[in-house]
């Protein structure tokens, strides 16, 4: 799908905030309800906007503490990679996982509430683990930007 500058407009806003109404978008963006609410269909469908949610305050919902995990695997066999996947679609802790370059193979963005529960996460689920040779964790100390907003 070709995304137009008008389509890039709605995809800022709604990023920006999606619980905007119809009519205050509409207005924001200086065009018809009928028009922004077919654009946003034809985004919807296209995949453009894989889905829409509310962005939470991880310190008010007891999940304050974020650890980033290097993790090296025991091998690369692909049982071992779709085992190590699978755990980590199970694992509520594991907000992101990306598989990087370098000496590590994954990079685990983890949510806990504590350096306990952490210990916990990672003693039980991640060196627990058939498939996991050694996890790095590093501690943020300060979030100094977060965001979901692409730039567009």
């Amino acid at each position: 799908m070709k995304i137009s500058d008008q389509d890039r407009s709605i995809l800022r806003e709604i990023q920006r905030d999606s619980d905007q109404s119809l009519g205050v978008l509409s207005e924001r963006l200086g065009m018809a309800q009928s028009t922004l609410w077919r654009r946003m269909n034809d985004l919807a469908a296209s995949g453009a906007i894989a889905r829409r949610v509310a962005v939470l305050n991880p310190a008010k919902v007891g999940a304050g503490l974020c650890v980033l995990a290097q993790i090296t695997l025991e091998n690369h066999a692909e049982d071992t990679v779709d085992g190590f996947s699978r755990m980590v679609e199970l694992r509520p802790e594991i907000l992101e996982c990306h598989k990087i370059s370098g000496g590590a193979d994954y990079n685990l963005k983890v949510r806990v509430a504590d350096v306990a529960a952490y210990e916990d996460f990672q003693t039980r689920h991640l060196l627990r683990s058939p498939w996991v040779r050694s996890v790095q964790s590093s501690f943020v100390l300060k979030e100094v930007k977060a965001t979901t907003e692409l730039p567009l």
